[in-house]
């Protein structure tokens, strides 16, 4: 994409120099944490594969012990939920080649599996370049990640709709997909070249699994709905017998498979959206992209997005690290990101539409 940002004035080579001093010293806490556990290290394969196959077995378990009866469905759908938070720190591990680099056929496994396991969720393999360009070009407008999270949107009934539903996230704003490269290739932001990528990641990223799954997501919550009405009202209302005869599988489907993985989509969508600043940073410049969000009232968001609002500012500044490797050396980083000024818990990003410092128009 398009950058033009003056590179070379005084000011954005003092805020890249500050980005060098804070990657510095979160490489030195990196250092530390994977001098203290060799073997996480030594074994990332191992490690990233481990956690690979037991998120999936208890996910399995899961649904397995709902079937019988033993579980209640509530039940299975946290605790899968968690699985897939644990399995979404894969997918963004394996994005960034932390597991069989250079053993392709075990790295695209894993690449399939988190996907399976996560069907609401975009191509892997597409998103990739968009996360790569993410860490590029973060807070912009051409940061098509986390502006298709609802990123820099006012918070409203919509953004509040969107985050959760990547479906929804498209439909309401449709016509955005359409206006917006035309109006950011006028202002000089971004080329042809660039808008041919947009279509052709935009062609690439349909993902048929993930709206099957929304459909049915959406009518179970609409068929309970009107159920719901109907019974306030004193009424109820006689439903086909060919969808009747649906309840069973698509209650399942739900139960085991969408609803943990709309709990975990909202929790993690309303995190990232809100920890990362839009529109008024400096781009290229990783201190003012993000902050840490570790508040306590925000505890339930975090356990499905494994703890995600505190520990990725630190991902932008040291990537190298698998996740587990960031939440070791969590506190120590902390410590850093606090000494250079990183923002924590600036809840006023909500009234501000993510603007690192000014209000939204």
């Amino acid at each position: 994409m398009t950058d033009t940002t003056d590179k070379n004035s005084e000011r954005f080579q003092a805020l890249r120099a500050k980005d060098r001093q804070i990657q510095k010293e979160l490489m030195q806490v990196s250092d530390k944490v994977r001098a203290r556990h060799p073997f996480l290290v030594k074994h990332q394969n191992a490690v990233g594969m481990g956690i690979f196959l037991v998120s999936i077995a208890g996910m399995i378990l899961n649904g397995v012990l709902w079937m019988e009866g033993i579980m209640p469905a509530w039940l299975v759908i946290v605790l899968s939920a968690f699985w897939t938070s644990l399995l979404h720190e894969l997918e963004h591990d394996l994005i960034h080649y932390m597991y069989f680099r250079k053993q392709p056929v075990w790295h695209h496994l894993m690449m399939a599996g988190v996907y399976l396991a996560r069907p609401l969720t975009q191509n892997p393999w597409i998103r990739r370049y968009l996360h790569l360009h993410h860490h590029k070009v973060s807070g912009t407008e051409t940061d098509l990640e986390e502006r298709g999270i609802t990123n820099g949107e006012k918070w409203d009934w919509k953004r509040f709709l969107m985050v959760g539903d990547n479906m929804l996230a498209f439909y309401l704003r449709a016509g955005k997909y359409f206006v917006v490269p035309k109006k950011l290739l006028k202002q000089g932001k971004i080329n042809k070249t660039d808008i041919k990528n947009l279509r052709i990641i935009g062609a690439l990223s349909f993902n048929p699994v993930g709206y099957i799954c929304y459909t049915i997501w959406h009518g179970f919550v609409l068929f309970h709905l009107a159920n719901g009405i109907a019974w306030a009202l004193g009424a109820t209302i006689d439903w086909p017998q060919w969808l009747l005869a649906q309840e069973a599988w698509v209650t399942a489907t739900v139960v085991i498979l969408i609803a943990p993985n709309v709990l975990r989509t909202f929790c993690l969508h309303f995190i990232s959206s809100n920890m990362h600043y839009f529109g008024d940073n400096t781009p290229g410049i990783i201190h003012e992209q993000c902050q840490v969000m570790n508040k306590w009232y925000l505890i339930p968001l975090q356990l499905f997005c494994f703890n995600f609002g505190s520990t990725h500012a630190i991902h932008h500044f040291v990537v190298r690290d698998p996740f587990y490797i960031r939440h070791l050396g969590e506190k120590e980083s902390h410590e850093v990101l606090r000494r250079h000024g990183i923002r924590f818990n600036d809840m006023g990003t909500f009234k501000r539409a993510n603007r690192l410092n000014e209000r939204a128009a």
